[in-house]
């Protein structure tokens, strides 16, 4: 695994190998920058000298001008949710399951994303909230998939549902968007269309919520997601696209003060935060 971290005021990038970790650059933006071959090369042939683990802190996977996007409707289950959730336009993502172009937004800035630990925030004016377990794809400024993380994609029901045009502001919010721990890269991952994804809630100790599903209910392929994210758009420093969620909450279930929300992808990696309201 590859991950961003800080040791003594310095921040840099490493090759994570059980509990030690070998520096390969400075930053995570500019591996974004090469081929995948030549990213392949930095990862495999890290230069840096053995590091224990527990001397650095592990920081987001993302940084300088790297932005991470996200796809929404991607599964199932995640238009039958958007449907009953919403009051008056429930068409509009049952249209949008079946349409050629996908639904994408811009989900976050590098400097507003939350690592593994970190602690993830829900809105004060919002009813009912829940994260959105996803498989995310780390794509290069040429457009090519080198790595996948794990993304929590925080939503407020209350208010996209409420109308669809309020999808920023119950998406894009302070402490709304985590990903973590690190980034695995794209040889290490068989077939990325047969992940296990899982959930869990806890509160006061107790599981409070579970599930989990398969990338293999995926709706969309991954390089037509991409294709469809980089047009008229370029990314210097490359990008995350999170692929969208089949693990919903049931109404009226919401996410309350306290929460810890695990979500786990084996092979990939697992992403673990508390929950913090307003």
């Amino acid at each position: 695994m590859i991950i961003r971290y800080a040791l003594d005021g310095t921040i840099a990038v490493g090759v994570r190998t059980g509990d030690v970790v070998r520096r390969i650059g400075d930053d995570l933006a500019s591996l974004a920058r090469l081929p995948l071959a030549e990213f392949r090369e930095a990862v495999e042939q890290p230069t840096g000298p053995e590091l224990p683990l527990d001397r650095v802190t592990v920081l987001p996977p993302v940084d300088g001008r790297t932005e991470v996007w996200a796809a929404g409707v991607t599964y199932k289950i995640s238009q039958t949710a958007r449907m009953a959730e919403s009051e008056t336009s429930a068409t509009v993502y049952e249209q949008v399951y079946d349409a050629d172009r996908p639904e994408i937004f811009l989900k976050s800035v590098a400097w507003r994303v939350v690592g593994d630990g970190g602690e993830l925030r829900v809105r004060a004016d919002s009813e009912i909230d829940v994260p959105e377990p996803e498989l995310a794809l780390l794509i290069n400024s040429g457009g090519e998939i080198i790595g996948y993380g794990v993304c929590n994609d925080l939503s407020s029901r209350s208010i996209e549902g409420e109308n669809p045009l309020y999808l920023p502001q119950a998406k894009i919010y302070n402490g709304s968007c985590g990903l973590g721990a690190g980034v695995t890269p794209v040889w290490q991952v068989d077939d990325p269309y047969a992940l296990e994804l899982a959930l869990m809630i806890t509160r006061d100790g107790e599981q409070v919520w579970s599930g989990s599903t398969s990338t293999a209910q995926l709706h969309r392929r991954f390089d037509d997601l991409v294709g469809w994210l980089r047009r008229e758009l370029d990314f210097p420093d490359g990008v995350w696209l999170s692929t969208g969620t089949s693990l919903v909450p049931e109404l009226p279930f919401t996410l309350a003060d306290g929460d810890r929300v695990t979500i786990t992808i084996p092979g990939v990696g697992e992403l673990s935060n508390p929950i913090r309201r307003g």
